[in-house]
């Protein structure tokens, strides 16, 4: 096994964590607050923290690139600020880069994404530094799975772009 992590926001972390959690690859997931201004933060105090999710991967079943191709499949990652109904900062599209072969897919995959016109508009997904991620707390990890029928506004929009 190949154990490595990465790191995505996009939008409420319910949505993206409920549709990673059966990808192939994906050994764990874990939602929290990534890329903010304080310590410890909370739900209701997270200032500048996007609601990320923290994904733990086998790299012999999956690769970043292929991670970030379905990132940018379930959410829309050309609007600022905002998936669906929800709007603010912690609902960014970011990908929290930890070294410089995660920037050069990332741009890749960004540049994939933008060449094939299903989007309107471009990529404004922010490719952020790593940051420490704080795991939320207890009753938002695996949100969906307790309340199946809770708000989402993540689906899959296309078949792969790569």
């Amino acid at each position: 096994m190949n154990k490595k992590k990465a790191y995505i926001a996009g939008g409420c972390f319910w949505g993206m964590e409920d549709l990673f959690r059966t990808r192939k690859g994906i050994l764990h997931t874990e939602v929290g607050y990534q890329g903010g201004v304080n310590d410890n933060p909370t739900y209701r105090n997270h200032p500048g923290h996007a609601e990320a999710v923290e994904l733990t991967y086998d790299a012999n079943e999956t690769s970043f690139r292929e991670l970030l191709d379905y990132f940018f499949r379930v959410h829309n990652p050309t609007t600022i600020d905002q998936q669906g109904n929800d709007i603010g900062s912690s609902y960014r599209s970011a990908i929290f880069i930890q070294n410089d072969e995660e920037q050069k897919v990332a741009e890749e995959v960004i540049a994939i994404v933008n060449k094939s016109g299903r989007w309107e508009g471009d990529v404004v997904t922010a490719l952020e530094p790593f940051a420490t991620f704080w795991p939320a707390e207890p009753e938002h990890q695996d949100y969906l799975v307790k309340n199946p029928n809770g708000y989402t506004c993540h689906f899959e929009r296309f078949d792969t772009f790569l």
